[in-house]
Formats: structure tokens, C-alpha cells, sequence
């Protein structure tokens, strides 16, 4: 952590810090496919993302975007979601699992999307993962299940584009990662940026 860095307990709001924030699921796949396997254990690796992951690598992995500019870099090494948008689909009628909607860690009790860009996660012992943005959903959620994309891409209020499927980051500094594990949130100083998708 340097200077530049400040350490808060789990949440980028400080009036309402939950508990603890810890790893509920972790998960991975070679395949360019929505869903991922679930596994005991995930091993981050420094500047590339997940290892036996489809989308490890110094360059966007992500096809469509490869497709564009083959040059581009990953900033979506990592996909992390909050386990509470679990609960709030099942409400609505979705059956919907950890990882099913292709995220690599599963989270509780931390308001991912509520972060700022540049957010570090402390995962587990020695992982650290810097927050770049918001997931763009895609339609290959209704392809899994149908109306299932309108829960997490909709509208605000205000006309705003609504993202609630997680958000991406990239390896830090390299580590394992396991169900159970404690995260840390260490909030960027100066301005906070909202996160943008990525």
C-alpha cells in the first residue's frame, strides 16, 4: 500500500460499514462461455487475471473486444460480483447460482458497484485486485435465462444506465483465493471516480 492509499474497513461508504466482507465463491474457465466451474481454490497471477481462466492475459481477452483491437489492455482480468444480487434475482424468481453469471470471486457484504475506480482488494492473505470498471451485461444472460438481462441492465430515475453485473479488475500483486477469505477495500485518495463499464 503506498502513500497514496487509504485503508477503510469494507465499503467505500464509511457511515455504514457492514461487519466483515468475505469470499463466498470463487471460479474459473478455459472456455469463452457465461458460466464458469466453481473450484476450492483460485490462483490470481500478477498483470494477467486468473489462471485457467479464458480471460488471463495482458491484452483484452474478451472476444468481441479482441476482435476490435487486438491490442487493447485487459482491464477485465478479474470479475467480481456481490453475492447480495443473488438474493435480490431469487426474489424476482431467478434461480441463480455463484458463478453462473461468469464471475470469478463472489462477494459478501461489500457494495462492489458502489466503489471507486482504482479501489484495491485485499483477497485472502497476499491477492490484491485494482477496481477498472463495471461489467457490461450481455445477452447471453437472457440466453441463460430469459428476462434474466432486465435485472441486471436497466434504467435509473434519471435515464442512467443501470449495471449489476459486477465489475472487473486487474492483479495487483498475485495470490490464492478461497471461499472464506476476509476482503479488505483500500480507497484511492483525491477524487473518487464512479466506475464506468470497461
Amino acid at each position: 500500500m503506498t502513500a497514496d492509499e487509504q485503508t477503510l474497513p469494507v465499503t467505500a461508504d464509511r457511515d455504514t460499514v457492514p461487519a466483515t466482507a468475505r469470499v463466498v465463491a470463487v471460479a474459473a474457465s478455459r472456455q469463452h462461455r457465461l458460466s464458469k466451474q466453481t473450484a476450492p481454490v483460485i490462483r490470481l497471477i500478477e498483470g494477467l487475471g486468473v489462471e485457467g481462466d479464458a480471460h488471463l492475459g495482458v491484452t483484452d481477452q474478451h472476444r468481441s473486444h479482441a476482435r476490435r483491437d487486438p491490442t487493447r489492455t485487459n482491464l477485465r482480468q478479474v470479475h467480481l460480483l456481490p453475492g447480495e444480487l443473488f438474493d435480490d434475482l431469487h426474489a424476482g424468481g431467478h434461480r441463480v447460482l455463484p458463478w453462473d453469471l461468469g464471475e470469478n470471486v463472489t462477494t459478501y457484504g461489500l457494495a462492489l458497484p458502489a466503489l471507486p475506480v482504482d479501489t484495491l482488494l485485499l483477497l485472502g492473505p497476499t491477492a490484491e485486485v485494482r477496481v477498472t470498471g463495471l461489467r457490461n451485461p450481455c445477452r447471453q444472460i437472457d440466453t441463460f435465462r430469459p428476462g434474466l438481462l432486465g435485472r441486471v441492465l436497466a434504467r435509473g430515475a434519471d435515464g442512467s444506465v443501470v449495471r449489476r453485473a459486477g465489475i472487473m479488475g486487474v492483479v495487483r500483486r498475485g495470490g490464492e483465493v478461497r471461499p472464506g477469505d476476509p476482503v479488505t477495500v483500500v480507497l484511492p485518495t483525491g477524487p473518487h471516480r464512479p466506475l464506468r463499464k470497461v
